[in-house]
């Protein structure tokens, strides 16, 4: 079987080093060639023909960015970007994803030693993912493997009371992980400003969060920020959970809120999309619209279906539309969503239904 392969672009040696042993790790990866900077990589691109790019976000000579869009322009292939968590490295993260690279992580600490086999598992993870797997594999290979896998009963128990009397104001709940910044973005960005309230899980680092939300704000004629403990959800507004934080609504009246959890991750994340869909089964019931974008894995299949046996809308994107299929096909096969549509067609759905 054919390994996928693999150059690692990045100024720091040691990175290279560190990366090039982790993704050699894997008997389905193979690093090819490792450059210093963009020009090195422009040529060893041409050498390699690789399946993959692991692409650092700052450089000297030529950043990540510029890189990226002359690459995206002149030989499409799929890259994974390395990004330091900072406000700078963030912005810039985004808007590579914005160009049409697959995912990020994390740039490697160089003290590892406590964090090295999870960020290994992701980082293999992202690029197998990215080498284009198939969906119904990606599943199987993807998912990051840890010792415990806890549920959204570690934040927010199950109960069987009786789901608020229906109302007139509509909660639109979504979520999403991998390609989930720009899907997020694109439906956003068709609503109106009248649209009703979203509340949105994306996986991401907490330092990504807050710049990922006023850079849909700049875009949308949806109010957008990043979601505060014990703000009223209003129509025309957008609240998107911290990248450490898990978000949840609640129900007070006929009022809803966002509370804030700094509970454990749940199905492998923090924020989680179960923790959020389950407390918008209970809290918000029929009066809910679920949303499911793109993302790998699985999380957020349970919670839609919790929100479906209360009366919930349920809606998931498309596999042809989506960058990976993994957690809107998780709730799909699971039989949690009426509704299968393009990427496109969900913003126009939601106010058909928000009315």
């Amino acid at each position: 079987m054919k390994k996928i392969s693999v150059i690692v672009i990045d100024d720091s040696a040691l990175v290279r080093k560190l990366l090039s042993e982790i993704l050699n790790s894997d008997p389905e990866l193979e690093v090819v060639a490792t450059a210093g900077d963009p020009y090195q990589a422009r040529e060893k691109i041409k050498q390699f023909n690789p399946d993959v790019l692991t692409l650092d976000v700052e450089m000297p000579k030529m950043d990540g960015v510029t890189f990226l869009r002359n690459l995206m322009r002149l030989r499409p292939m799929p890259v994974v970007m390395v990004s330091t968590l900072t406000e700078k490295g963030a912005q810039i993260t985004l808007e590579a994803m914005a160009l049409g690279a697959f995912d990020f992580v994390e740039k490697p600490k160089l003290d590892l030693s406590q964090t090295l086999a999870t960020y290994s598992d992701e980082i293999i993870s992202k690029v197998k993912a990215a080498a284009g797997v198939q969906p119904e594999q990606l599943n199987q290979k993807a998912m990051l493997q840890v010792d415990e896998r806890l549920t959204a009963d570690a934040i927010i128990a199950k109960s069987s009371k009786n789901i608020p009397l229906k109302t007139t104001e509509k909660i639109v709940a979504i979520g999403a992980s991998t390609g989930g910044t720009e899907a997020i973005k694109t439906v956003l960005c068709a609503l109106p400003a009248n649209a009703p309230g979203i509340v949105i899980t994306q996986h991401i680092p907490a330092s990504f969060s807050a710049p990922f939300a006023d850079r849909v704000n700049k875009m949308s004629a949806l109010n957008v920020s990043q979601a505060e403990d014990g703000e009223q959800i209003l129509p025309g507004h957008v609240y998107i959970a911290p990248g450490d934080k898990h978000l949840l609504v609640e129900r007070s009246g006929a009022r809803y809120y966002c509370r804030l959890n700094d509970g454990p991750a749940v199905s492998r994340h923090k924020p989680s999309v179960d923790v959020l869909f389950r407390s918008v089964a209970q809290n918000v019931g029929a009066n809910a619209i679920g949303i499911m974008l793109t993302g790998m894995g699985d999380d957020g299949a349970r919670g839609m279906m919790e929100m479906k046996e209360n009366g919930a809308s349920n809606i998931v994107q498309d596999e042809k539309s989506s960058v990976v299929w993994g957690m809107p096909g998780a709730a799909y096969k699971l039989g949690a969503a009426e509704l299968m549509l393009p990427l496109d067609k969900i913003a126009q759905e939601i106010m058909k239904q928000g009315r």
